[in-house]
């Protein structure tokens, strides 16, 4: 057993947990598990495997649900064992609480009523997975889980395209291969890499340009948790006659808008200032018809 029991200062503990390997968890964390008055977690047997696997009792300290879907009735309990002084831990199911899981409102609840907020830090999928993309990691971009309809999807990635930061994503297995062609129509193919279950017995790590990763998972399926990289726009060199050339004949084929998204995710560009030359080439191309 590596954890100890220490006196806790009353307040909110929020507590980072493994996000596959159980020995993944910091020595304070176990020791802010083992001696917190109060527990509380998004999943209570996940939590309590966590704690039989390290040797930690429960003993008879309450240990409550605090989920996305239970936290206004849960929340008020929580605050009532503040206000009585005692020391509460609350860990997420798995990573950094508050990153993309519960937390939020506890922790400002908590914070604007006075009370004690601190963090025995540890795992998050983000890091882990810039660790091991090969893409910059100096500056990046949390974007969390994109939504599920591919117009949203889309309207989501264009919000991102001028970004100078590498972007990170979570994903389901179902939905990630379409996620990496509508970044790739929108974005330009730029270089990404997918990585999925990490730390865990089937961890890996696929790097590649998007489109390249979205034709690997076509071909070969993943399940598990996803975490998707992709690269930040690239300084684009196109000069204008390259980048009119382009255009034209993106309008032949697509609509003004959709040609605009592909040229200019193609050349890194601001997509107002290729939706401007779009528009004038296309009247142009009305006058002549006309004429």
């Amino acid at each position: 057993m590596n954890a100890k029991t220490v006196n806790l200062a009353a307040g909110l503990y929020f507590v980072a947990t493994p996000i596959g390997t159980a020995r993944d968890i910091t020595l304070r964390a176990l020791d802010v598990l083992a001696s917190a008055d109060v527990l509380a977690a998004e999943d209570t047997r996940t939590l309590r495997r966590l704690m039989d696997i390290h040797g930690i009792a429960l003993g008879d300290r309450p240990l409550l649900s605090y989920h996305d879907h239970n936290g206004a009735r849960a929340r008020p309990k929580l605050m009532q064992y503040l206000a009585e002084g005692r020391s509460v831990a609350y860990a997420s199911e798995a990573g950094t609480p508050l990153i993309a899981d519960p937390g939020y409102d506890l922790s400002k609840q908590a914070s604007e009523e006075g009370y004690l907020v601190t963090s025995a830090p540890g795992p998050t999928a983000i890091a882990t997975a810039l660790t091991l993309a090969g893409l910059p990691t100096d500056k990046f971009l949390f974007a969390g889980f994109l939504p599920n309809s591919k117009s949203a999807r889309i309207s989501a990635i264009e919000a991102l395209r001028e970004v100078p930061a590498t972007l990170v994503f979570y994903e389901s297995p179902k939905r990630v291969a379409a996620m990496l062609l509508d970044c790739e129509r929108v974005l330009g193919d730029r270089a990404a890499a997918v990585c999925r279950e990490l730390t865990k017995k089937f961890e890996e790590v696929r790097r590649g340009s998007l489109s390249e990763l979205a034709q690997s998972l076509k071909e070969k399926p993943v399940k598990g948790e996803i975490v998707v990289i992709v690269d930040r726009a690239g300084q684009s060199t196109v000069n204008a006659s390259d980048l009119e050339a382009d255009l034209r004949d993106a309008l032949t084929r697509m609509s003004v808008r959709d040609a605009s998204d592909v040229v200019a995710g193609a050349h890194g560009l601001p997509r107002r200032k290729v939706y401007q030359m779009a528009l004038g080439l296309d009247r142009e191309n009305e006058q002549d018809t006309d004429g």
